[in-house]
């Protein structure tokens, strides 16, 4: 089982080397190579995402990937800025499919701004499609206006777009996740104004079609914005478009209490795949040993579960995760008064211990 280890920038070196502790204290054999990536690839080698990590990504059953980013890169051109890096692993290895599931541990019911009836055992996935979209559509860039009302003035301008076989996969991965969970698919559109999800809308209504046991419902974005601190439990699996994904899962990690509780797996049609806590890289904080590694502990279970086939590892390390939290362990974006404050290494060091326990 190979694995690429890019811890990027900021805090992604210290919430990735808990991770990497954790697995290393698993009965299982790992060969893992680390190379930089972001903008510590930038100051080493001229460019956020060099050719020999992209190599050693693609030749790898999976990325266990940190985070990227700090202001001092952003006078960067954006070709060269350390968040390309994440989008180009992206899109030359495929990964289309990102999952994020959103789940609020008992333990931390209090922790979450929302009154603890409306989050108390919500357990919500979010399937967010990750290659195309306005991230990636063409053509993009600025020019001179050459029509409208400000014609002549300077514009920028991004394309939304879609096709047919893009919209198919994604949404089967959504009907296969719902038939193991609660048989519940929302999909999030915004087909009232946009061309783009009004096709969405269509070719996700076909495919549900070889999926009867499941059933489906359509909510615009705006909508879905609001229900998710409205009424969150009345979702089982969401998915969504690359950008409405990006907004809405970061919406519903924070009604888990924080964001630095929330992994996140990107998968291609081999399932092979890149794990990624669904936070940034906090270069406020980066260095104080203050960060939440969970999101990458459970980002780490994750890559066990769908890219390298070790379930039981798996649901070990997310034991593990509740049994620290159970005892009462909590670092700074999590505590609250009656709970132990702890550091970044003492919550990794927690997490081995009760594995091994």
């Amino acid at each position: 089982m190979k694995i690429a280890v890019l811890p990027g920038d900021g805090i992604g070196t210290e919430i990735v080397a808990e991770a990497i502790k954790v697995l290393q204290s698993l009965d299982l054999r790992f060969e893992m190579e680390t190379a930089l990536v972001g903008g510590a690839a930038y100051d080493a080698h001229g460019h956020p995402l060099p050719e020999a990590t992209l190599k050693l990504a693609m030749q790898s059953d999976a990325v266990l990937f940190g985070a990227v980013g700090d202001w001092k890169y952003d006078s960067l051109d954006r070709p060269l800025r350390p968040e390309q890096a994440i989008l180009g692993l992206r899109k030359n290895m495929g990964l289309f499919a990102n999952f994020r599931p959103a789940i609020c541990y008992q333990e931390l019911v209090n922790a979450s701004s929302l009154k603890p009836e409306l989050i108390a055992g919500l357990d919500i996935l979010i399937i967010r499609e990750l290659t195309g979209d306005i991230y990636f559509g063409q053509p993009r860039g600025r020019r001179v206006a050459p029509d409208g009302a400000f014609a002549g003035a300077e514009e920028a301008f991004d394309t939304m777009r879609y096709t047919r076989p893009e919209i198919e996969r994604i949404a089967r991965v959504a009907f296969e996740a719902a038939r193991k969970r609660h048989k519940r698919v929302t999909s999030v559109d915004k087909a009232n104004v946009l061309e783009t999800f009004q096709f969405w809308k269509d070719i996700v209504t076909e495919v549900h079609k070889d999926y009867p046991d499941v059933a489906l419902d359509h909510m615009y974005v705006d909508n879905a914005a609001m229900q998710l601190v409205k009424e969150p439990k009345r979702f089982d699996v969401v998915v969504t478009g690359n950008m409405f994904g990006d907004i809405l899962s970061d919406e519903a990690s924070m009604l888990t209490g924080s964001i630095g509780m929330l992994p996140s797996a990107s998968l291609n049609a081999s399932r092979q795949g890149l794990y990624e806590p669904s936070h940034g890289s906090a270069p406020d904080i980066a260095g104080k040993g203050i960060a939440n590694p969970l999101a990458t502990i459970l980002s780490a279970a994750m890559m066990l579960r769908f890219s390298l086939d070790q379930e039981e590892a798996a649901l070990r390390i997310e034991q593990a995760v509740k049994k620290v939290l159970a005892q009462g362990l909590r670092t700074a974006d999590i505590y609250s008064d009656g709970t132990q404050h702890v550091s970044t290494k003492e919550m990794g060091d927690a997490v081995v211990k009760a594995l091994a326990a």
